[in-house]
């Protein structure tokens, strides 16, 4: 409360003057609170700002990793289309070797090409140069639709030897286009005069690629 000095104020003065002082306080109250607002909306913004800065660094960082593991993983898938029949093996846009490094797959190139090459009348119904096994669909010749072969052949060796290759032939018959299909015998020479002509044209593709033209 206000201390009276003069005895000549009267009431309504003091309660005037009284008045005024509680409306300055407020009013400076206000100020103070409007201005510590301000303040920590200030803060808030720079703070939000701050936050989207370093959101939009990192996210700028983790795409250019990203974007240079998209970039190896396409080279990668690049080379392996490029390489076909995979590493140093087969390759469709470079040249052959006769045996494979260690990043190369485990079966010799020229077998695999003289392979493909001596069943390519015969559908393919798988074919994997990492572990060296060609598997044919069913074939019926045209001169005898009533059987039909089918063949596995297997790369056993990075090295170009007679006993790095194995066929296996499969035989079925029927008695009519209609009639199902029956397991037949397979002549025992079948699998080996097989396997003497891909080894014929596998040293055909080593000499080639020895001596080119």
């Amino acid at each position: 409360m206000l201390k009276i000095v003069d005895k000549d104020w009267n009431e309504a003065t003091i309660r005037a003057i009284q008045h005024h002082f509680r409306n300055f306080i407020l009013r400076t109250l206000c100020k103070t609170i409007l201005r510590t607002i301000g303040q920590f909306r200030l803060l808030a913004r720079l703070s939000l700002l701050a936050t989207a800065i370093t959101l939009s660094a990192c996210s700028g960082i983790q795409t250019e990793k990203t974007d240079g593991l998209v970039r190896s993983q396409s080279e990668r898938d690049q080379k392996k289309i490029g390489r076909v029949f995979g590493g140093d093996g087969v390759s469709l846009f470079g040249a052959d070797n006769e045996s494979n490094g260690p990043s190369g797959i485990g079966v010799n190139s020229f077998l695999w090409r003289a392979s493909l090459d001596t069943i390519s009348f015969m559908p393919l119904a798988s074919a994997d140069p990492f572990g060296g096994v060609i598997i044919t669909d069913w074939y019926s010749p045209p001169s005898s639709p009533l059987e039909r072969f089918k063949m596995t052949v297997y790369i056993l060796d990075r090295k170009l030897r007679a006993d790095g290759l194995k066929v296996s032939v499969f035989r079925q018959t029927r008695i009519t286009q209609t009639a199902p299909w029956n397991d037949a015998a397979v002549a025992s020479t079948t699998p080996t005069e097989l396997e003497d002509s891909i080894l014929t044209r596998a040293r055909q593709l080593h000499v080639a690629s020895a001596d080119p033209q």
